[in-house]
């Protein structure tokens, strides 16, 4: 896993897998989290999406908050991609998500592990501190 070449299209241009989306959570910016998760469905990739201001922006979120999203792309072609959830799994809500660099609100994921049955999503919080958020969701094997 030493050499990688970026996807591009015919024109030599980089392909865009997807991008921010005009009155979403992700309007501003659309950034990668953890390691993608192949599953049977297929493979989900979490996100971190910025919100814009104004009406580029969804009014549910302050501008400029950082929220964390969820898309799927083809187990068969994961350079196809299927659909994304239209509000975020995980938003700022407790005062360390306010505070910090980013009052506005950030929880910014990073790093994703399964132990001991759970899932273990680690993330920044206002670019002030680091924290874990636990599920025990099961991928369904079939």
């Amino acid at each position: 896993l030493a050499h990688w070449t970026p996807v591009e299209n015919e024109d030599g241009t980089l392909k865009v897998l997807f991008s921010p989306r005009n009155g979403y959570f992700d309007s501003l910016l659309t950034e990668c989290g953890p390691p993608a998760i192949y599953t049977p469905k297929g493979i989900v990739l979490l996100y971190n999406g910025k919100n814009a201001s104004g009406k580029r922006g969804d009014a549910n979120y302050h501008s400029n908050v950082y929220a964390a999203g969820q898309a799927l792309f083809d187990k068969s072609d994961p350079l196809h991609y299927v659909a994304r959830l239209d509000k975020p799994f995980l938003v700022p809500q407790d005062s360390f998500e306010k505070s910090g660099q980013y009052p506005d609100g950030t929880v910014f994921i990073e790093g994703l592990t399964y132990f001991k049955k759970k899932w273990h999503l680690f993330y920044g919080c206002a670019d002030s501190r680091v924290a874990t958020a636990i599920s025990s969701y099961k991928i369904d094997e079939k």
